[in-house]
Order: structure tokens, then sequence, then C-alpha cells
């Protein structure tokens, strides 16, 4: 049996988060969360994950700068771009920037088990791709 999908949710919104990491783990993935980008960057640092859930609007390094950091770093997690505040030009420059998908608040929880699992079945095909 496979091992379960390692999420990091990253969101300021505390109470978005720590309720979004409970509703990941209820449906069998392992979640973390942090609070902003820098954590992020530091834990994705620390710890391997398969999938990022990064909120686009961040004090500090923003989800854009958080996801460019990503980048450079050659993180292998998927980004899922996570955000209430959305424009086609964005959901562009963030597709652009590496996300693997781009996902409005409110969503359904299907729906974003339904684009964490792609996410995943991504990586794990580059990863056997080398």
């Amino acid at each position: 049996m496979s091992e379960p999908t390692k999420v990091l949710v990253v969101d300021d919104e505390k109470r978005f988060a720590d309720n979004m990491a409970k509703l990941l783990e209820v449906n069998g993935l392992v979640a973390g969360k942090v609070y902003s980008g820098e954590e992020a960057l530091e834990e994705l640092r620390r710890n391997d994950y398969d999938v990022v859930l990064l909120d686009m609007r961040l004090p500090g390094l923003t989800g854009k700068g958080t996801l460019e950091r990503l980048r450079e770093a050659k993180v292998a997690a998927k980004a899922i771009v996570v955000t209430g505040h959305a424009s086609t030009d964005d959901a562009v420059e963030l597709i652009r920037l590496g996300a693997f998908d781009y996902i409005l608040k409110p969503c359904k929880t299907e729906r974003v088990l339904e684009i964490i699992d792609k996410a995943h079945k991504k990586k794990l095909e580059e990863e056997r791709a080398g």
C-alpha cells in the first residue's frame, strides 16, 4: 500500500489553515500547516511534501513570491494556489510560475481532494521519469 499524500497548507488565516489541515487528515492525507511564505520555505527545507496548498495573500513574502522561491529551490512538491481574490491574469501568471492549479475560496472538499490527487500523481510521474 502506498503512503498517504503529504500536503502543506500555507495560509495566514489561522482558522482556515487549521480547518483545512483537519479536513485533509479526515480524508486520509497527512497535513502540515504554516501561516506565512517564510514558514513554508523553512518547513519545505526540513520536510518533504507532495503538495502545497498556497494562499496568495500572505503577509511578508506573498504567495507569488513563495511560488517563485519554491521554483528557484527546485522543490518537488506541486503547488496549488488557493485564493479568494482571483483574476484570469493572476491564474495565467501563477501557472507560468509553476503552480499546478488554481482554486477559488470557498471550494468544495471533493474538488480540493481531486486537485490534490492529480497534483500528487503528476509529482510521482515526474519522479519516475527522473
